[in-house]
């Protein structure tokens, strides 16, 4: 059997981001391809969002289980949009109205002072069990208007350094240098150590 691993997510973006951060011959599989429901996020912090999905989602599967929560802070806005960034403009989720409404609250605010950054905490758990951690960040600033048709989320409008938005980059170059690349690098060679000893019949390694 090759390893199994669940991704906490059901949205097809993200999967396929994912997918490509992970070590090749793994079998994976999205909340989607499960019909399975993550959790209500009621963590105050990534990392909290992050072990409740991760923790909550391994009690229903012997597949390990990866669950990350990430999003956008914003200095002008004191960190916000933060952890409701998937739902800032409410529910249901989404993409443009997040981003209308991001750009509505930072109108007058100079190019200095649009300083923000991506965050990401990823957790990989079985049974019930949080077995690694990672976390990571990328820095930038938010534009004017969105540029760039890769990516999803606020990526049309996180400005690199390089003057070039999330959006506008390759998909390979995004892998090296997101928030959630970095997580995921940090906790790469634990993972693979992890698929080779852990069991998928029951219990987590001790």
């Amino acid at each position: 059997m090759r390893p199994q691993i669940l991704l906490a997510t059901s949205n097809p973006g993200k999967a396929k981001e994912l997918a490509a951060l992970l070590p090749p011959g793994v079998e994976i599989a999205t909340l989607a391809d499960l019909c399975l429901e993550g959790p209500e996020e009621t963590g105050t912090t990534f990392a909290e969002n992050a072990v409740l999905k991760a923790v909550t989602l391994s009690e229903k599967t012997v597949a390990l289980v990866i669950a990350d929560d990430s999003g956008l802070e914003v200095d002008a806005l004191d960190g916000d949009p933060g952890v409701r960034s998937a739902r800032y403009a409410g529910e249901p989720p989404d993409d443009q109205r997040n981003n209308a409404l991001l750009l509505e609250r930072l109108q007058g605010v100079p190019p200095a002072e649009r300083t923000a950054r991506f965050l990401c905490s990823v957790m990989v758990a079985q049974k019930g069990r949080v077995l690694l951690r990672g976390e990571g960040s990328c820095e930038g600033t938010v534009g004017f208007a969105p540029q760039g048709s890769g990516g999803f989320g606020y990526d049309p409008l996180f400005v690199l350094p390089d003057g070039r938005t999330m959006a506008e980059l390759e998909a390979s170059e995004k892998n090296q240098i997101s928030h959630r690349a970095i997580a995921y690098r940090k906790l790469a060679r634990e993972l693979q150590l992890l698929l080779a000893t852990v069991s998928f019949n029951g219990a987590p390694p001790s």
